[in-house]
């Protein structure tokens, strides 16, 4: 719960100034174990919520963190998240509210009671099969977020016509922004960026071999793009294309 829905609950009566007082406590770093100091407030700061990166540790450790989380705030997501973090997962606290999106490599646990209010919509492209992976990851977090998303994948530059019904669809539902997630050349980003009305937000993703390796072929592409109202996230970070969406639609939704 952010500060400001904290402060609305005070305004209409429903908590008192206790019960106000607690809620935002609950909302500092939580040093879990001796490995991780979770932030417990970054939701209330940013309206982004805190995600563990479950690549690099154990479902053991994963697992741990989920369960203090849990005890204290109604919702977390993990991201980059394996079967066996999910078995941890629902081994420690149950399989209530636990949902494990395996193409997107995510674990979302949600228990909150109340959900947070829609805050507008996004798209998300793709410019290949192999990318949608990385878009999930991104429409995921919006949704947490509270974003409708409207998806359309498989829309790359070597088949150009399929972008046009997604794209329009996109436009004619009022989105926000778009996210564009690309690899190999990385091209399909600044088609969008020259035709579409809101920002777009482009994903280089590692999908590319040769001079494209890693992704940083379509990274370069997209840096170097000549279409404004396009900005460029790191490689493979669909979590803060994601978010930054959220955000933006919101703003717009106000």
């Amino acid at each position: 719960m952010s500060v400001h829905d904290v402060l609305e609950k005070v305004k209409r009566g429903e908590i008192g100034i206790e019960e106000a007082e607690r809620l935002l406590k609950i909302d500092y770093v939580e040093r879990i174990g001796n490995h991780t100091v979770f932030d417990m407030s970054r939701e209330a700061r940013s309206g982004i919520p805190e995600v563990i990166y479950a690549e690099g540790k154990t479902p053991a450790k994963v697992g741990e963190i989920v369960d203090a989380v849990m005890k204290k705030k109604g919702m977390v997501t993990v991201s980059r998240a394996s079967e066996a973090d999910h078995g941890e997962i629902v081994r420690r606290i149950g399989s209530e509210g636990v949902v494990h999106k395996p193409e997107a490599r995510m674990i979302v646990v949600d228990r909150r009671t109340e959900k947070p209010a829609k805050t507008g919509k996004i798209g998300v492209l793709t410019a290949g099969t192999s990318d949608i992976p990385v878009a999930e990851e991104a429409a995921i977090i919006a949704e947490v977020m509270g974003c409708d998303v409207i998806r359309g994948y498989d829309v790359g530059v070597a088949g150009i016509h399929r972008l046009l019904d997604p794209l329009k669809l996109m436009i004619s539902e009022g989105v926000a922004c778009i996210i564009v997630v690309a690899g190999m050349e990385g091209a399909l980003p600044s088609v969008v960026a020259g035709i579409a009305p809101v920002p777009v937000i482009g994903v280089p993703t590692s999908i590319g071999y040769g001079l494209g390796a890693g992704g940083v072929g379509a990274l370069t592409t997209m840096l170097q793009s000549c279409s404004p109202g396009l900005v460029v996230v790191n490689i493979d970070n669909g979590f803060n294309a994601g978010a930054t969406a959220a955000l933006i639609a919101k703003l717009k939704n106000k």
